[in-house]
């Protein structure tokens, strides 16, 4: 006997408008549902319908593959909030049934924006939802507007006293709550905010740039940093590219890391160092330059570098000397994946002619030297040489 199909799932979303605001079809899908799911502030929205109520159980994830299991086969109805496919329930089950019907409401975002006589293509979104609100720091520029996605009632607060430490205090803050229903709200900061709620920022401080090679000042660093003007060049050799993953191997504070994720929102980062305090000071400077989806990896390589997933670019700034680190990060590579590697010893210098003698690739040596006072006059100061090395697997 054959196995009963995928059950047939309409995802619709709903605002705080609830049924009233529903288009046609929408409410045409819930009344044709035998299986009516969802949160339980979202059901508490609908009116009594034929179907059978499913409120999500929690954890929620791990429990959603057995719960549409069960109801294989039959017509079921998904209770969203706003757009189901925006930072949504949407996505998810897309990615877990495969094809989904979706009915959008608007989104938070849009009627946020249409609140405020914001354009939302010149809006940055920050989802603080199951989510570090550290992300906001990345988006932080004088004259942007952000919406934060809240938590809860507490994070309009949280959201000030972030702004407020990181010299953005005088930004203009306004909380969005319950909107679309009939007592939405929408004022300054107060007490007593709905846990409903979208915070907007108009921000006033001082930027921070994107580009490559950000000052070395910026880092809490022990001496164990890539500096700046080699920052920026390993960079450029690494050419991240949105969704790409990166191995920063002996990250030391985590530099090539972080500003690797800071070129786009997609971009991805495991930071592999085996001192405990360098890996806290990872975690530290990827929070307050707004990347705190860094993975860190505590642990020797080549060691630590098992069961990760493929990377599309490798660094090795400290290692290098180590048994078997260039073949193991070499072999990790997907194809068309790059590899670099600094070296600053003679040993190390030898380790990376050898691998290019093998593997191929460019040697590089960067030289930078910094004016600097020479009792009453200014001369220039060089850095230790960096000898770089820089592979590309064949496809």
């Amino acid at each position: 006997m054959s196995e009963a199909p995928w059950p047939e799932v309409t995802v619709v979303g709903i605002g705080a408008d609830g049924w009233d605001g529903l288009s046609g079809a929408a409410r045409a899908a819930f009344r044709a549902a035998e299986v009516v799911m969802g949160g339980a502030r979202q059901l508490g929205l609908l009116p009594d319908l034929p179907g059978e109520r499913v409120p999500w159980p929690s954890p929620m994830l791990p429990a959603l593959p057995g719960l549409f299991e069960a109801h294989r086969g039959r017509r079921i109805a998904v209770a969203a909030s706003g757009d189901p496919m925006f930072y949504g329930v949407g996505s998810v089950l897309v990615g877990l049934l495969g094809s989904v019907r979706v009915l959008p409401h608007p989104s938070s975002v849009s009627l946020a924006c249409a609140r405020l006589g914001w354009p939302v293509e010149d809006t940055e979104v920050v989802s603080a939802v199951g989510r570090p609100l550290a992300a906001l720091n990345a988006v932080l520029a004088p004259g942007r507007r952000v919406l934060v996605l809240s938590a809860g009632a507490g994070t309009p607060a949280q959201v000030a006293a972030l702004l407020e430490e990181r010299g953005y205090g005088r930004s203009e803050l306004t909380v969005l709550e319950r909107l679309g229903a009939p007592d939405e709200r929408v004022g300054p900061l107060r007490d007593g905010v709905d846990a409903l709620n979208i915070v907007a920022v108009r921000c006033r401080g001082e930027g921070v740039s994107l580009a490559p090679g950000l000052p070395d000042e910026a880092y809490d660093h022990d001496g164990q940093l890539t500096k700046r003007e080699v920052r920026a060049i390993t960079l450029a050799r690494l050419g991240p590219v949105p969704g790409e993953l990166l191995w920063d191997v002996g990250a030391g504070a985590g530099s090539i890391a972080v500003e690797w994720m800071r070129t786009h929102r997609s971009c991805r980062a495991v930071a592999i160092e085996r001192d405990p305090e360098r890996a806290a000071r990872v975690g530290t400077n990827a929070a307050s330059l707004g990347v705190p989806g860094l993975r860190l990896v505590i642990g020797p390589a080549p060691a630590a570098l098992a069961g990760l997933d493929a990377p599309d670019a490798v660094f090795v700034g400290g290692g290098v000397t180590v048994p078997g680190m260039v073949d193991t990060c070499w072999e990790a590579l997907r194809p068309g994946g790059r590899l670099v590697v600094n070296a600053v010893t003679l040993e190390s210098e030898q380790v990376v002619a050898e691998a290019r003698g093998r593997l191929g690739g460019e040697l590089t040596r960067i030289a930078i030297s910094r004016a600097a006072p020479v009792g009453g006059f200014t001369g220039w100061r060089p850095m230790m040489p960096v000898t770089q090395w820089t592979a590309v697997r064949e496809r």
